[in-house]
């Protein structure tokens, strides 16, 4: 299990992560979400023990990172795919590693077959791969020590469609095997594919966190009108909090309220229906809306 209890990292007076706190549970993925700047990478890296909290704690199966006896075989870790030594191959990664660890090399062949690199691309060395070819061979070394847990910061990126097809089933089963998985994404598509809970975090803060279900079924109404400017301004005038989204508006009230409210002002639409069927993107926007986009300091 990951826990993580009111975690917060201050640079000067700026607060990269603020009172963070939330758990992952053995059996499931949780989907680690929010806009670039919101504070992800930085929470996964204290998490990790390589950025160290301003206050708070996480544990990972009940000690911290820097605690764990052999890391390696507790928890597999991908924060950075281009993060590997450029001069050696990818066998000669995997096999450092190895025998950091205390695994058997026999092991190295295994993972990398399992993630999908052949040994001719095992062979060639890591500055000649493609970003995907890194994301698999970091996929490989996160799951080495055959860890009860994983940490993964965007591991699709570079990958193909196919690609993405396979993570998302060596994650769900890993998952269903009893690990635990904390994965931050971008393609919201493939976490909604995937995930059991979620945990979105805005401007350093966490806006939302828990059962995927739950919380898409709580995202709103979809509204549209020929005049949006005019429904805008009936929402506004009966106090609903709307946001724009490529669909329309997005307002977190019911339909009837909201339809009242266009009734009123004598608006007519082109469409009203529950949001939850426009899936994670929609809820993405909404939780997001009000958190300012900025880098992520580290």
């Amino acid at each position: 299990m990951i826990a993580v209890e009111r975690l917060t990292k201050r640079y000067g007076a700026h607060p990269a992560v603020d009172d963070v706190s939330f758990r992952c549970e053995p059996g499931t993925v949780t989907g680690f979400l929010g806009p670039n700047g919101a504070g992800k990478s930085t929470t996964m890296r204290m998490i990790c023990g390589l950025t160290p909290p301003t206050s708070g704690i996480a544990t990972i199966a009940g000690l911290p990172y820097r605690q764990l006896a052999n890391p390696g075989r507790e928890v597999g870790v991908l924060l950075d795919a281009s993060a590997q030594h450029a001069g050696r191959t990818g066998r000669e990664v995997l096999t450092v590693a190895a025998g950091t660890m205390g695994i058997d090399r026999r092991e190295v062949a295994a993972k990398l077959d399992q993630v999908g690199l052949p040994p001719v691309a095992a062979r060639r060395r890591v500055g000649a791969y493609s970003l995907g070819m890194r994301q698999r061979l970091g996929l490989a070394l996160a799951l080495l020590g055959d860890p009860r847990v994983l940490i993964l910061d965007e591991p699709a990126n570079g990958l193909d469609p196919e690609g993405i097809v396979w993570m998302r089933g060596l994650l769900r089963d890993f998952a269903d095997r009893g690990g635990t998985v904390l994965l931050s994404s971008h393609l919201l598509r493939e976490v909604e594919a995937i995930a059991d809970r979620l945990v979105v975090i805005g401007n350093g803060r966490v806006v939302a966190q828990g059962g995927k279900d739950e919380l898409l079924a709580g995202v709103g109404t979809l509204v549209r009108a020929r005049d949006q400017g005019a429904l805008r301004a009936a929402l506004d005038r009966a106090g609903l909090d709307a946001t724009r989204v490529t669909d329309g508006l997005l307002v977190r009230a019911e339909a009837e309220a909201v339809g009242q409210a266009a009734a009123v002002a004598g608006v007519a639409l082109t469409e009203l229906r529950p949001a939850s069927s426009s899936g994670l993107e929609q809820l993405f926007l909404t939780l997001t809306a009000a958190a300012p986009t900025r880098e992520d300091v580290r």
